[in-house]
């Protein structure tokens, strides 16, 4: 089993940042597949982005929503079980609860169904 808590999350203007974090519980956190998914009001859960060991390889790939591409960024720190949501370019339809998310299963995930561990969500508000 796998807790995952999220933090990070507030009140920001457009145009301006926040760092989402997303710590795991366990001992193999290195070989899960994070992702972060967000679900603004009224509207279905969406992916955000992932991050997943790449196979045959000690290295890391990621993959992003195109409404996210090149202000969000994914990274992990594999000490301290954690994986980060850098946000920049803030945009107030980025406002949303965003979800940490975690599996066993090899490969970038994209689908929320893919996963199977969820944290409890923190609140992003992008005032314009």
């Amino acid at each position: 089993q796998v807790q995952l808590v999220e933090s990070g999350g507030g009140l920001v203007q457009a145009g301006g940042s926040l760092r989402l974090s997303c710590t795991a519980s366990g001992r193999t956190f290195s070989s899960y597949a994070m992702g972060w998914f967000r679900q603004a009001p009224g509207k279905e859960r969406e992916f955000v982005s992932a991050t997943s060991r790449t196979a045959g390889s000690s290295g890391y790939a990621s993959t992003y929503a195109d409404a996210v591409k090149g202000r969000f960024s994914i990274s992990r720190d594999n000490h301290k079980n954690t994986v980060y949501l850098q946000m920049n370019s803030l945009k107030p339809e980025d406002t949303a609860v965003y979800y940490c998310a975690a599996t066993m299963l090899v490969g970038v995930r994209v689908e929320s169904g893919s996963f199977e561990y969820w944290g409890q969500g923190t609140q992003v508000t992008v005032s314009s």
